[in-house]
């Protein structure tokens, strides 16, 4: 099959969402609609707007014109290849977290033998059904399982930095990436617009913060009123309203109570003074610094456990949910890692 082919597969698979998520009626509208409505009842995460919000951000990026200027990148591409069978262990945080590697191994001409995750074990079901039903040549390169993984040739696991041990142990001898536990943070210098402020909000909010790429800590100029922040977050105030959200909010809070520790209530979200990245759900940490030399210094010692950055002369606020194709998790890439292992054909 042809880099073109596979290029325009996927174009297809994108117009396909992108009008089923507008209500037209397509093939697989129904089936699309069905999973969004009802996730929530496998994965309580993994609410309507959860699960629609992770579909549009994939659509959005598969159209003919963004494919084509991803792989312009990687000429290697275009050239005859023996496939690879390509392992992948799924993570299953936020609905489709598994996409991203499902895409760059079958664009790249191998073969995808994935573990899908317990959590998410249907979209990319989904989405593996609608490929082949645009293109059945793909039906001899996509195998999906929720058992173990065998016969691969490489392997791409995702996970925390607990599984990443395990995952080194039983693929190590295997090229591989293994993705380890990473957090994003937002960098506020001062100037920002209320209407900044507010896209902000979705980077935190948006999964209920369980994303590597969700904000999990804030970094404030010396001096800065965190008012100036909590009070444009109201409309994400009734996330509170989610029963699981509310137990992270309720445990926590209680828990800062009895330990005496300062934080600020919002009332659907704790913030916290901490240096450290990770946050858990409902709490939010933010620490302040003294000049941007000792802020970039900060962030140069932790560069390995921070996923991205958002803010100006960063991710725009609001987008860091919404990666473009060739924004790769924990900054290694995918494609090359695929071309390295599999360069012209020879394994």
């Amino acid at each position: 099959m042809k880099l073109a082919e596979r290029i325009e597969t996927f174009a297809s698979l994108g117009e396909s969402l992108r009008d089923a998520l507008a209500g037209k009626q397509t093939k697989y509208s129904t089936r699309l609609s069905e999973l969004i409505e009802k996730q929530y009842l496998k994965n309580p995460w993994f609410t309507p707007a959860n699960v629609r919000l992770a579909v549009s951000a994939i659509a959005a990026e598969l159209t003919h014109d963004r494919l084509s200027k991803w792989c312009s990148a990687y000429p290697a591409l275009d050239e005859k290849i023996i496939p690879a069978g390509v392992g992948v262990v799924m993570a299953g945080n936020i609905p489709l977290a598994g996409f991203h590697d499902f895409l760059c191994i079958l664009i790249s001409g191998n073969r995808i033998i994935a573990k899908k995750s317990s959590k998410d074990p249907d979209l990319i079901e989904l989405i593996a059904d609608i490929v082949i039903s645009l293109n059945p040549a793909f039906s001899t390169m996509i195998s999906l399982t929720e058992d173990r993984i065998s016969d691969f040739d490489m392997v791409i696991a995702t996970g925390s930095d607990n599984s990443a041990r395990y995952f080194e142990y039983y693929f190590g001898k295997y090229p591989h990436i293994i993705r380890k536990n990473r957090n994003s943070i937002a960098i506020i210098d001062g100037t920002e617009d209320p209407g900044e402020i507010r896209k902000l909000g979705s980077d935190i909010f948006s999964y209920f913060g369980l994303g590597c790429r969700n904000v999990s800590k804030i970094c404030l100029p010396a001096g800065y009123d965190i008012r100036n922040i909590i009070s444009e977050w109201d409309d994400f105030s009734d996330t509170v309203n989610h029963s699981k959200y509310a137990g992270n909010y309720d445990f926590y809070k209680a828990v800062f109570l009895v330990n005496r520790e300062e934080f600020l209530d919002t009332g659907f979200l704790l913030l916290k003074e901490d240096d450290s990245l990770l946050s858990p759900v409902s709490v939010l940490n933010y620490s302040f610094y003294g000049s941007v030399r000792k802020l970039q210094s900060w962030i140069s010692a932790r560069r390995d456990k921070i996923q991205c950055i958002t803010g100006h002369g960063h991710i725009p606020f609001g987008r860091s949910q919404m990666p473009e194709l060739w924004d790769y998790a924990d900054g290694l890439d995918t494609i090359e890692f695929l071309l390295k292992k599999n360069p012209r054909g020879i394994l």
